[in-house]
């Protein structure tokens, strides 16, 4: 196989897109038949509870979203809609509740949450093992010393997209531009264990652009779209472009764009993601993904440990 990175594959013509869309429906579809061979076993249909607290519609919709791919997999959705003037004790009592409740695997809390709530103390309420989201302190603590855990979804539906086109990451130099606890920390951490050497680009890193341009793998993940350029890209990396963003066009409509200027990238990098349809549909694919490795913790299923490609990856 040629090396994607080397100047010679370099932007000859445009880069491969990598198609997430196409990948996460693969993956539910996977994961479909892994309910059915898992009920069958062990006469458990895996359950996710959902909590919103608000009346975001944009986490209104997200959430249903999540109810119905979650049915559309054989398992079970649990949904918990509550008033934006929820108090903090009183969405503690729920996640004790969820946490006992036997026919629920899988407990993700929407965030943001609204003022006066701790996200840190309602994400560390739930269970380790029925942490879904991969964001309590015991997960992210795992996921630091290499141990296995429950991995936060959009880390880990990138690592999927990125070990589907590349293999074997070993050696690789890898960069995160970005570092918040939902993504780019995680994000790192995948990569180190995947034997990458691994930096991270964040708010006070002084050229982020040069440090950019040694990546291999770049992953982007800030939240600022059109932030990286062509000249943040080194020849015929692989780009992974985690943010979303809806902006008005000027005709008046609105569409959605990336943290990478997609436009100036794709002629330099080998391989890149697009917005939509990159890794935004992976997250949801990931997170049925994690509530049918909870249930299967929850029976001492050794089917659940999923370190190996072969197992979640699918065919």
């Amino acid at each position: 196989m040629s090396d994607p990175t080397s100047p010679a594959t370099a932007a000859s013509s445009r880069a491969k897109l990598i198609d997430g869309k196409a990948f996460a429906k693969n993956l539910r579809e996977q994961t479909a038949r892994d309910v059915v061979a898992f009920h069958e076993k062990h006469g458990v249909t895996p359950g996710l509870a959902v909590v919103l607290v608000g009346n975001d519609p944009a986490s209104e919709v997200y959430v249903r979203n999540k109810a119905l791919e979650t049915h559309r997999v054989g398992m079970r959705s649990f949904m918990h809609m509550l008033p934006e003037t929820t108090s903090e004790d009183a969405l503690l009592t729920l996640i004790d509740r969820l946490n006992a409740d036997p026919e629920i695997h899988g407990i993700l809390v929407q965030l943001p949450l609204p003022k006066g709530i701790n996200p840190h103390r309602v994400t560390n309420a739930i269970a380790p093992e029925k942490d879904v989201d991969g964001l309590g302190e015991v997960n992210a603590g795992r996921l630091s010393v290499g141990l296995k855990g429950i991995v936060p979804c959009t880390p880990l539906g990138c690592l999927m997209l990125l070990k589907s086109e590349l293999d074997d990451l070993r050696g690789m130099n890898a960069v995160v531009v970005g570092a918040s606890n939902l993504v780019g920390k995680p994000m790192a951490l995948l990569l180190l264990n995947e034997g990458c050497t691994v930096s991270i680009a964040h708010i006070d890193t002084k050229n982020p652009a040069e440090l950019a341009r040694t990546a291999d793998i770049l992953v982007v993940a800030t939240g600022v779209y059109h932030l990286v350029k062509r000249d943040w890209v080194k020849p015929g990396a692989t780009v992974i472009d985690v943010g979303i963003t809806r902006i008005q066009t000027e005709s008046g409509k609105t569409r959605l764009v990336g943290d990478v200027d997609f436009d100036q990238v794709v002629d330099v990098a080998g391989r890149i993601t697009p917005v939509p349809g990159g890794v935004g549909p992976m997250t949801i694919a990931c997170l049925l993904r994690n509530t049918l490795k909870a249930a299967r913790l929850s029976v001492g299923d050794k089917g659940c440990e999923e370190s190996g490609k072969a197992n979640w990856l699918p065919s």
